[in-house]
């Protein structure tokens, strides 16, 4: 007497619905030595801010001591750091940018 036995397999699929990427938010440090005439520009130029909106989130940044810039996926955000800081630098400015997890 022989048996004969068949294995059947059955596997369990998943779909996996892809996660929008993170959203960080770009702020920039209050300091003592760069010239708010610098930071409005510096906003205005590298995030496009209009004069008013840079002029008033430059008055945040001095009265609170840091504000949100822009809020962007990390690539973007770690690209407007570095071009801020490259600009504040060659300009003898010691500013402050940093990225926070949204």
């Amino acid at each position: 007497m022989s048996t004969d036995a068949q294995i059947v397999e059955k596997k369990k699929t998943t779909t996996r619905i892809p996660k929008e990427p993170g959203k960080f938010k770009v702020i920039v440090c209050n300091d003592n030595h760069t010239p708010m005439e610098f930071v409005v520009a510096m906003l205005m130029q590298i995030f496009k801010h209009a004069q008013d909106g840079a002029v008033d989130l430059t008055m945040k940044i001095h009265h609170e001591g840091k504000a949100v810039a822009g809020i962007y996926a990390f690539e973007i955000a770690e690209q407007k750091i570095a071009d801020a800081t490259n600009l504040a630098r060659s300009n003898g400015f010691p500013l402050v940018l940093k990225a926070e997890a949204e």
